[in-house]
């Protein structure tokens, strides 16, 4: 990659559910892309976010795991915040932050009728409460010109009756997208959302298993494939540049 490729020379980010997927997908194009340095969260899987670590560390990049439980709400979004804060100091002696991407989300399939209160609070305090109060904690250290980058889905514009609470959640992450860009927009921070469609992760993983699953799954794109993680994080990657700083409050 050539020098004036180098996008986020510089920049510190910090990316949720970033183990695998789409959220390490982004941090990696990140550190390709020049970063300096990645808080790497994630939940549970520690061997795999050292691996991303280690291949952003390749990339040329610096980056830290960040461990927390995002299923217990607002205890698990200081603890995230503070580990942040704690590396961030560490590796500059002040902290700061350029490019925040609220990826992280846990999407189980259950009819509405068996949702319980218990599944209903894990989903809403990952999929809502997190990017909310992670957002707002991160406020004052967002440089400006920075980015707040949501990940949405899909499942906001087609009926999904087997995901009723994430849907719901990522609906409600758009609306919050909306409203923020305004509020930031002073200090020429920007506020997006991305939406992908199905995209090949663990998450859905079962459901592209068979010849049928997977068919219809491509069946809802254009294209007629099921996108890839790189495909969403490149348009997180074009949202995060400078080439985005006229794009705020928009759902891609």
């Amino acid at each position: 990659m050539s020098t004036n490729e180098k996008k986020f020379n510089g920049k510190v980010a910090l990316v949720t559910g970033a183990s695998r997927g789409i959220g390490a997908e982004i941090a990696k194009k990140l550190a390709a892309g020049g970063a300096e340095f990645i808080g790497v969260h994630y939940a549970t899987d520690r061997e795999a976010a050292l691996k991303v670590v280690d291949d952003i560390k390749e990339l040329g990049s610096k980056a830290v795991t960040l461990e927390a439980n995002l299923t217990t709400g607002i205890s698990g979004v200081n603890k995230l915040l503070a580990a942040f804060e704690d590396a961030v100091r560490s590796e500059f002696g002040t902290v700061h932050l350029d490019i925040l991407i609220n990826n992280v989300g846990i999407a189980p399939a259950i009819p509405f009728e068996e949702t319980s209160i218990e599944l209903f609070n894990d989903v809403i305090n990952v999929n809502l409460t997190a990017p909310y109060f992670i957002t707002q904690a991160a406020s004052p250290y967002l440089r400006n010109g920075g980015r707040i980058i949501n990940i949405s889905s899909g499942f906001t514009r087609v009926a999904a009756p087997s995901h009723t609470i994430y849907s719901a959640a990522k609906g409600a992450v758009e609306t919050l997208t909306l409203a923020l860009a305004p509020h930031y927009a002073a200090k020429g921070v920007t506020v997006n959302a991305v939406r992908p469609g199905i995209t090949a992760t663990d998450m859905n993983k079962e459901m592209r298993s068979s010849p049928e699953g997977l068919a219809g799954a491509a069946a809802l794109s254009a294209f007629n494939r099921v996108g890839t993680t790189e495909d969403v994080a490149d348009v997180v990657a074009f949202l995060a540049s400078e080439e985005a700083r006229w794009v705020t409050g928009h759902i891609m």
